[in-house]
């Protein structure tokens, strides 16, 4: 039957709030979830609110916790701090965050981290409402009832998962990462303020920030994309893709933080509506065996993945280069295409993205391995090229030659 286009669905449950210097209006924002300024949903104060605030050490550290524990305090909240998130988060973390929970009784979690710290705090406002193990839920479809509301305050320019129904752990029996994916899931508030990525260091800055252009490029290019979501993942690229070097050379750079954190936010909507494709298969699977971190690699693979994909769809990855912004005006799909992923290969090279051989403790020995977590994660069926495990043996031996940054042999 002839059809004018896909059938898709949007649903943006997530009350967003971008700028400079919100972190000090968590409190303010906060509240807002219960109703009227200065009461409850049900006309109960505020102040018998209680919050848990879910962070790991090096936030904490930083001051950032702080901060939003006093503007939670001064709105009336009552509050307690968890802080046992490990990057790559573990089911362990989240397990352990659920039991400071259940005691605690929080009717808001407040997450303030990087991705890891807002995925493994989505585990946590589910496993503090329902019974189980994180691994109950592995999946789409297990999550029967609502979770404990979420705040999400990202510190990185990263992940989207600010505004994402999904958290990626890690299964520390199996060394794999699984996916719990389910509406309920998405925070209920962002607090998107850019002045929170100002400190982070130049490798985290470019790794988290080649996160957010995977995200943007793959949500674009993959099976499930439709207009919604390719017209926020085209935003995405075309604040992205120049930001990421200028913010990785200045740090302090205003425009570029801000352009960095509001495209990472446009490309977690993306994807949340489309999905991830090879890349991030690849990549969970390197990060569940060796706990690689993420930002890492995503970068790893995006140059030969890229190129693996476009012969499915010259003309898409045509258009995200332009996109992208690079000089492609006149040139061939095939063209275009080439040289979206020269210019991948040389922005991961710019940033200092570390090649695939330098990385500890991979062996080619585990390849073999690799492929077969990479080709059993969900999201292979939505990348736009169909994929066999022998395609990922390829891709990762590619990977592993060539890598960032340098030209193939």
């Amino acid at each position: 039957m002839a059809t004018g286009g896909p059938s898709f669905a949007f649903h943006l449950p997530t009350r967003i709030h971008v700028g400079e210097g919100l972190l000090s209006e968590t409190g303010r924002l906060t509240r807002g979830l219960f109703g009227r300024p200065g009461a409850g949903d049900a006309g109960r104060p505020v102040a018998t609110r209680r919050a848990l605030l879910v962070t790991d050490p090096g936030v904490r550290r930083a001051g950032l916790t702080d901060l939003v524990r006093q503007s939670l305090e001064e709105a009336g909240f009552v509050c307690e701090c968890f802080d046992g998130i490990e990057p790559n988060p573990k089911d362990r973390d989240c397990e352990a965050g659920a039991a400071v929970a259940r005691v605690f009784g929080p009717e808001v979690i407040v997450a303030v981290g990087g991705g890891s710290v807002l995925d493994a705090a989505k585990v946590i406002a589910l496993l503090n409402t329902h019974p189980g193990r994180v691994g109950d839920y592995e999946g789409r479809g297990k999550v029967t009832g609502e979770v404990t509301p979420l705040v999400a305050i990202p510190t990185t320019a990263g992940t989207g998962s600010e505004v994402t129904r999904s958290a990626v752990i890690t299964d520390t029996v199996r060394n794999f990462k699984f996916t719990v994916k389910d509406v309920r899931l998405a925070p209920a508030l962002a607090v998107v303020d850019p002045l929170t990525t100002h400190a982070l260091p130049r490798d985290i800055t470019a790794s988290t920030g080649m996160d957010a252009l995977v995200h943007a490029v793959e949500a674009y290019t993959s099976r499930p994309a439709n207009p919604m979501s390719d017209t926020l993942a085209a935003a995405a690229m075309e604040r992205i893709f120049p930001a990421l070097r200028a913010v990785v050379a200045d740090g302090r750079n205003h425009l570029a933080r801000y352009d960095m954190m509001v495209g990472s936010t446009l490309a977690g909507l993306a994807f949340s509506h489309s999905d991830v494709g090879a890349v991030h298969c690849l990549a969970e699977a390197l990060g569940g065996l060796y706990d690689t971190p993420h930002g890492v690699a995503n970068s790893i693979f995006f140059p030969a993945v890229t190129a693996f994909n476009a012969q499915a769809d010259p003309a898409k990855h045509a258009r995200a280069a332009a996109a992208c912004g690079l000089p492609v005006a006149g040139l061939s799909p095939e063209e275009a295409t080439t040289a979206l992923v020269e210019a991948i290969r040389d922005l991961a090279r710019d940033i200092g993205i570390p090649a695939f051989a330098s990385l500890p403790r991979v062996r080619p020995a585990d390849f073999d391995r690799l492929a077969e977590a990479s080709f059993a994660n969900g999201s292979t069926p939505s990348n736009c090229r169909p994929i066999t495990q022998e395609d990922y043996l390829r891709l990762l031996g590619e990977s592993w030659a060539v890598g960032p940054g340098r030209r193939p042999r």
